[in-house]
């Protein structure tokens, strides 16, 4: 791959934004080879670890590209349809993120599970100063994230959310001097969990509305695995 560079583990798949001396801008080339990451996610599903190249997580979607993009290529949704695929991988999905994560950089951060964040960290969607809205997901993840005023400050206002902000709102699992560390760390901590359990509760939670129906029916699926035998046996067997 040209834009990322891609480690595959036993449990968990690591992909850095290669793009340093363009802050990882995101581009073309770097949405089909996200695109091709997703589908190795999907057909073996594994942990997916998601960071950026250098200081910065991105800086953004590419404005070379972006300007010269018409109407059809709106809708045809480019980032969007890339971002909600991530969103829907099966099993969690983390962001160690340093420095910028802006525009389209930031819609990526928001479509994972969990963000893991270093002092440095500045979380911004300035689309409209450009002429344009944050159109891949920022609309309708950002609320639920950090509630509808804080984003309509980051969406309307172009506010920034800096380190300490993100954590404030949400935003940010925690700040710590090694993001990647600290993602490896928590991705450790739940890869040791039952992965049919992980993602019931993930397409659950991602589930709009209240459903406690689908819960009852994850949960009756679960009382009947042999995971579930397992490590209850073995916990009481510690006891």
């Amino acid at each position: 791959m040209n834009t990322l560079v891609v480690e595959e583990l036993s449990d968990r798949v690591v992909v850095t934004l290669a793009r340093e001396k363009q802050r990882n801008a995101i581009d073309a080339e770097m949405i089909s080879e996200l695109h091709e990451v997703c589908a190795l996610i999907e057909d073996k599903p594994k942990l997916l670890l998601l960071t950026g190249q250098g200081e910065h997580f991105a800086g953004g979607a590419d404005i070379n590209q972006l300007r010269v993009r018409t109407r059809d290529d709106a809708l045809r949704g480019i980032n969007r349809n890339l971002f909600d695929r991530i969103a829907t991988l099966p099993l969690p999905t983390v962001a160690a993120i340093r420095g910028y994560a802006l525009g389209g950089g930031a819609e990526l951060s928001y479509a994972c599970d969990i963000r893991i964040i270093s002092s440095t960290a500045v979380f911004g969607n300035p689309e409209p100063g450009l002429g344009i809205m944050a159109a891949a997901g920022a609309s309708y993840r950002l609320p639920t994230l950090i509630g509808v005023s804080v984003a309509k400050q980051v969406l309307l206002g172009g506010r920034t959310l800096d380190a300490d902000a993100a954590l404030r709102s949400g935003l940010a699992m925690e700040i710590v001097e090694d993001p990647l560390a600290a993602a490896h760390s928590l991705l450790d901590r739940v890869a040791k969990q039952a992965p049919l359990a992980l993602k019931l509760t993930k397409k659950i939670l991602d589930a709009p509305g209240s459903h406690p129906w689908a819960d009852d029916i994850a949960q009756a699926i679960l009382f009947e695995t042999e995971d579930k035998q397992r490590r209850m046996t073995a916990f009481l067997e510690k006891l």
